[in-house]
């Protein structure tokens, strides 16, 4: 029977990447995205690959569009075996000070609010079943200290904790919760960012080892790896992907 699974932020990026990367190995998928276009972009391709998928529009930081993007999975598909935690934003890169107030509460609410509700709501059904494996996209930010970021970072931290606790809690119970710390990556929402930020793509370029940023497929076979492994021992890590880039700092 194919596993089932469910990627916030699916409609692009490192969403979009994964879940191809996961359609190969046979895994029915719910793309679960605030952008329509995007989302059903996906879902037609993975069509196409072979496996079955739906699109569910969710704005991650209403409760209540989570608790439909998993109730909508149950209904069609019956269980949840796999979840990439991942939709998020990286806001403006002005310094802290410079920031406003209602950017700090849209980058808290997708980015860290969003994630504790998708855990909140797939992992209750994963239990229910006897487990299941989530990755959450954390971030460099999320592992080390980093200018212009400051309300990321701190989201991306939050992320981590959040991995940590819940093996804590319930990896008795057959749960798996890993996280992801890439470091600047070509997807969609950092090529924007960087457009807007030009010297901080060159500083941080210049300050990866490899001397370049890292691409969607190569977060997505992590992901893959980390979903489906049967590396069952693998439980409460956070794993860079970035190229050496916080292994300097």
């Amino acid at each position: 029977m194919s596993k089932v699974a469910i990627i916030t932020g699916g409609g692009s990026g490192l969403g979009q990447s994964t879940a191809y990367r996961l359609a190969q190995e046979s895994v029915n998928i719910t793309i679960a995205d605030v952008d329509e276009q995007g989302g059903n972009e996906t879902v037609e391709k993975l069509k196409e690959i072979g496996v079955d998928a739906i699109f569910v529009k969710a704005d991650v930081s209403k409760a209540e569009d989570v608790k439909r993007y998993v109730d909508q999975t149950v209904e069609h598909f019956g269980t949840i075996d796999y979840f990439f935690n991942n939709a998020g934003i990286s806001g403006s890169g002005e310094y802290f000070l410079n920031t406003e107030v209602s950017e700090i509460e849209q980058i808290v609410g997708i980015n860290l609010l969003g994630a504790l509700y998708g855990v909140r709501y797939v992992a209750e059904i994963m239990l229910k079943n006897g487990g299941g494996s989530i990755v959450n996209t954390s971030s460099s930010a999320g592992v080390t200290g980093q200018d212009s970021v400051v309300t990321y970072s701190a989201t991306k931290h939050g992320i981590v904790g959040l991995t940590k606790s819940m093996v804590a809690e319930y990896a008795k119970d057959g749960l798996r919760v890993n996280a992801i710390a890439p470091g600047p990556t070509e997807t969609p929402m950092v090529k924007e960012f960087y457009e807007a930020n030009p010297k901080m793509k060159e500083n941080a370029t210049g300050g990866i080892p490899q001397k370049r940023l890292g691409t969607p497929e190569e977060v997505a076979e992590l992901v893959t790896f980390l979903l489906t492994s049967k590396a069952q021992y693998i439980n409460g890590e956070v794993i860079r992907i970035d190229g050496g880039f916080t292994n300097t700092k």
